[in-house]
């Protein structure tokens, strides 16, 4: 499996899977779908209206389906219709969001990509590129990625207390998301003895729960993990 790490804002990095050959088919083909539907719409908007197939008829017709990639990726955050039913995204290969040029320059790329090769030369080269592109892609210096970050075990390991009886209520303010986030801070922190980073894991987690302590950084995450380990699990004392 081909993948990529973004390193995120909180100088972190994440690991994401490049979306395959059969996703990027399949996107492309709900894609195709889109523009069958709305093209049996403006027919119907036609035939009821009864408007001559001139200009505006292809006007109507046309631009919308040609101007759809580049509309979609822009204002939906590097994503199509298609894109979306398969939760796979355009980034940069740096892990930033892509801007509009490159949006247009993947856009302008689809020409040779798979209007004119229908798809071959995209399947191809998205099969032989370690980061999964296609000619635009290597031209405007992006992959598709799946959303979903590659699981890792983060080696901080949380145990189940029978009885446990949770020290911060608190974190039933917290989400998973949140919780494996600074499960992954921690292991990182522990394996660079990065104080500084624990400083702002923990400091992010108490404006986030409210939370006031005199447990140092370390002791107050850890104990944040139990607890809400356990108050997840259900096995606490009330």
């Amino acid at each position: 499996m081909k993948t990529i790490k973004v390193r995120t804002t909180q100088n972190v990095e994440v690991e994401y899977a490049m979306a395959s050959v059969g996703d990027r088919i399949i996107a492309y083909l709900i894609d195709c779908v889109v523009f069958f539907v709305w093209m049996m719409l403006v027919a119907v908007l036609q035939f009821s209206i009864g408007f001559d197939q001139g200009p505006i008829y292809i006007i109507v017709m046309m631009v919308p389906l040609l101007f759809y990639h580049p509309l979609c990726e822009i204002f939906l955050n590097g994503q199509s219709v298609g894109k979306k039913a398969r939760d796979i995204k355009v980034i940069k290969v740096t892990g930033e969001s892509a801007s509009i040029g490159d949006y247009l320059l993947r856009w302008l790329f689809r020409l040779v990509d798979i209007s004119i090769s229908s798809g071959l030369i995209a399947v191809v080269t998205i099969a032989a590129s370690d980061k999964g592109q296609r000619l635009g892609d290597m031209a405007a210096g992006t992959c598709v990625i799946r959303k979903q970050a590659v699981r890792r075990k983060d080696r901080i390991m949380v145990s189940t207390e029978e009885g446990y009886q949770i020290k911060f209520p608190e974190v039933n303010l917290l989400t998973d998301k949140d919780v494996a986030l600074t499960r992954q801070l921690l292991y990182k922190a522990q394996q660079h003895g990065n104080y500084e980073l624990l400083e702002k894991i923990a400091e992010r987690v108490k404006e986030t729960t409210g939370i006031r302590t005199d447990l140092s950084d370390w002791e107050f995450l850890n104990t944040v993990v139990k607890d809400y380990h356990h108050y997840t699990q259900g096995d606490v004392v009330a």
